[in-house]
C-alpha cells in the first residue's frame, strides 16, 4: 500500500513513539477493507510499539481506531486516511503515545477540563485541504480528554450516509448527533464552541494588551508582509486576524509566485506563520474585527479596533489588511441551499459529487480551474458565464474545450437556485435573446471573484462603492495614521504576490508617520 520512501518517512517519525498503540480494525470482505488491511499492517511493521488487531466490531466498515494499548480508541478513522489525511493518522499514533502536540499548555488544560459527553463525527473528503486541520483538533480533543470521542469519515466512501444526512459541503461536523459546524475550524473556534466561557476569558486577556505601535488587522500575505517589516523596525507590532493565512488557506494550485515554480495555499501560508514567528509580533489569531475608532491626527488619542467578543486592541497605528470572501451569486435559493450543492470550494467538495451533474458560475482563471478539476469527479459540468467570452487565460481555455463531459454557456445571467432539500436546478437567462431556461443539477460551484471584507469600516474609511478601502501611493487611507493593503483596497490586480508588496509599503508608511508625528517617541 505504502511505498518505500513513505514507509521510510513513517518509520522516522514513529521512532517517537515510547509508548504501546493498538490499532483495532473493523473490516470486512470488500476491496476497500482490503486496501485498509494491507495500509494498517504497513503502519504497524514501522514501530514494534504498535499493534493491529481486526477483532473490530464497528458498523462502519472499513474503519479503525487508534488508542494506547488495553485502552479506550478514542479516535477513529472510517475510511483510508490517505492524501492531505495522511498527517492526521500519523498525529494520531503519536500523540496516543504521549507525543505532545504543539499547542499552549493553558489550550491543553482547557481541553482536559471540558466536562459533558461530546461524540464528534466529521464528513470528509481526501481532496479537502481545509480538512485535515478539523479532524486533528477534535482528534487532539478525543486523546486528551476521556469524555470525547471523534471519527473521521470519508464522504466518497459512506456515500449513502452522506445522502441520508444531505451533507454536500466538507468538512460537516456533527457533535452527538446533531449538525455542529461546517468549513474549515481550527482548534480555538471548536473549542470557543463547546466551552462557553471562553470568548469571555479571551476578550478580557486581550483588552489588558499594551498599546502596539502598529496593529495590523488580517493575517494574509499583505497582513504577514506587514508584520515582518514593521517588526524589522523594532516597533511593537500585533496582528489580529479571524483567520491567519486568510482567503490563501482555500487557494491550492499556485504556480505564479515569482522564484517559486509552484506550491500550494497551505504551504504557502505555513511558511508566512514560521516567518512571522521568527520576529517578536503578537499574533492573535480568531479574532474578528467589528468596529474601528480612529486616534486624533497628534498621536494624543490611540486608534482603537473593537473586536466581536468585546475585546478592544489600541495602537498608535493601524494597518486594515482584511483581504476579500467568495463573491455570492445573490439570487434567490443560493442561501437556502449553501452547503446543500451550493458550494465554493471545488477541491474540498467535488468529491461529494461524484458521478453527478453540476455547473461552475464564473468563466475567469478560477471558475475555468474548477471546471476541469471536477471535470475528473463528476458526470458532467455546465460552466455559465455573464459575459461573451471566457476571461481565463488561453492555456486554461483550450485544455476545458478539450474536455468531452464539459459544456460552455456563454452570455448567461443566473437568476434563481431550485431545490426541495437540497440544489436539483439553477434558471439562467440567455442575455442575448432574454429567454430563460432550466438546467437539472445536483451541484452549483460559485466562482465570480471576490468581495472585500471592510463591513466593518463603513463610516470610519472612505471606501468606494464596492467596498474597497481607497488607499493612494502610500497605502495612505482617509485617516491619519490608519493605513491599509492587499485585496481590501482599490489597488489593482487581486494577486498573492502584489499584496505582499503592498503590506511592506503599508508598514513602511507606518513607521514614516511614527517616527514624524507627535505621538510619544518609541
Amino acid at each position: 500500500m505504502l511505498d518505500a520512501n513513505i514507509k521510510t518517512q513513517l518509520k522516522a517519525y514513529l521512532e517517537r513513539v515510547t509508548q504501546p498503540i493498538e490499532i483495532v480494525a473493523s473490516l470486512d470482505e470488500g476491496p476497500k477493507s482490503q486496501e485498509m488491511r494491507e495500509l494498517l499492517r504497513d503502519v504497524a511493521e514501522q514501530s514494534a510499539l504498535i499493534t493491529l488487531t481486526e477483532s473490530g466490531s464497528d458498523t462502519r466498515k472499513p474503519s479503525f481506531s487508534v488508542g494506547p494499548k488495553g485502552g479506550d480508541g478514542r479516535v477513529r478513522f472510517a475510511g483510508l486516511p490517505m492524501g492531505h489525511e495522511f498527517t492526521s493518522l500519523i498525529l494520531a499514533l503519536l500523540q496516543s503515545a504521549g507525543y505532545p502536540p504543539k499547542v499552549e499548555a493553558d489550550v491543553i488544560e482547557q481541553i482536559k477540563s471540558l466536562e459533558g459527553e461530546f461524540n464528534f463525527e466529521t464528513y470528509i473528503s481526501l481532496s479537502c485541504h481545509n480538512c485535515p486541520d478539523v479532524v486533528q483538533a477534535l482528534n487532539l480533543m478525543a486523546i486528551l480528554n476521556p469524555n470525547i470521542r471523534h471519527t473521521m469519515i470519508d464522504g466518497a466512501l459512506f456515500q449513502k450516509e452522506v445522502e441520508a444526512r444531505q451533507i454536500m459541503a466538507v468538512p460537516t461536523v456533527y457533535l452527538n448527533g446533531q449538525e455542529f459546524g461546517q468549513g474549515r475550524m481550527e482548534l480555538g473556534e471548536i473549542l470557543a464552541k463547546v466551552d462557553t466561557g471562553a470568548a469571555a476569558r479571551d476578550a478580557k486577556k486581550l483588552s489588558a494588551k499594551d498599546p502596539f505601535d502598529v496593529l495590523i488587522v488580517g493575517g494574509g500575505p499583505a497582513g504577514a508582509a506587514a508584520a515582518i517589516y514593521a517588526a524589522r523596525k523594532g516597533i511593537r507590532t500585533g496582528i489580529v486576524a479571524e483567520r491567519f493565512g486568510g482567503q490563501v488557506m482555500d487557494t491550492m494550485a499556485i504556480e505564479n509566485f515569482i522564484s517559486v515554480k509552484e506550491t500550494e495555499g497551505p504551504k504557502l501560508v505555513m511558511a508566512l506563520e514560521e516567518h512571522v514567528k521568527q520576529y517578536e509580533v503578537d499574533v492573535m489569531n480568531l479574532q474578528r474585527a467589528a468596529k474601528l475608532v480612529p486616534g486624533s491626527e497628534d498621536g494624543s488619542v490611540l486608534a482603537e479596533v473593537q473586536l466581536e467578543n468585546g475585546a478592544a486592541l489600541k495602537a498608535k497605528t493601524v494597518i486594515v489588511a482584511t483581504g476579500a470572501r467568495w463573491r455570492e451569486m445573490n439570487v434567490p435559493g443560493e442561501q437556502q441551499f449553501r452547503g446543500k450543492g451550493v458550494a465554493y470550494c471545488p477541491h474540498c467538495d467535488g468529491p461529494l459529487f461524484k458521478g453527478k451533474r453540476v455547473a461552475v458560475i464564473g468563466g475567469g482563471n478560477s471558475g475555468v480551474e474548477a471546471a476541469i478539476d471536477l471535470a475528473g469527479i463528476v458526470g458532467h459540468v455546465t460552466l455559465l458565464e455573464f459575459a461573451d467570452d471566457l476571461r481565463a487565460d488561453a492555456v486554461l481555455q483550450r485544455k476545458l474545450y478539450s474536455l468531452p463531459n464539459v459544456t460552455v454557456i456563454k452570455s448567461a445571467q443566473t437568476t434563481e437556485v431550485t431545490g426541495t432539500d437540497k440544489v436539483n436546478g439553477l434558471v439562467y437567462k440567455d442575455r442575448k435573446t432574454d429567454e430563460t431556461h432550466r438546467l437539472e443539477l445536483e451541484g452549483i460551484f460559485v466562482q465570480i471573484g471576490l468581495l472585500p471584507n471592510t463591513d466593518f469600516l463603513k463610516g470610519t474609511l472612505e471606501l468606494t462603492r464596492f467596498g474597497e478601502v481607497i488607499v493612494d501611493a502610500k497605502a495612505q487611507t482617509s485617516v491619519a495614521g490608519v493605513f491599509a493593503a492587499g485585496d481590501c483596497t482599490t489597488v489593482p490586480y487581486k494577486q498573492i504576490i502584489i499584496a505582499m508588496g503592498e503590506g511592506s509599503k503599508a508598514a513602511l508608511s507606518a513607521f514614516d508617520h511614527l517616527i514624524r508625528s507627535s505621538a510619544p517617541a518609541l
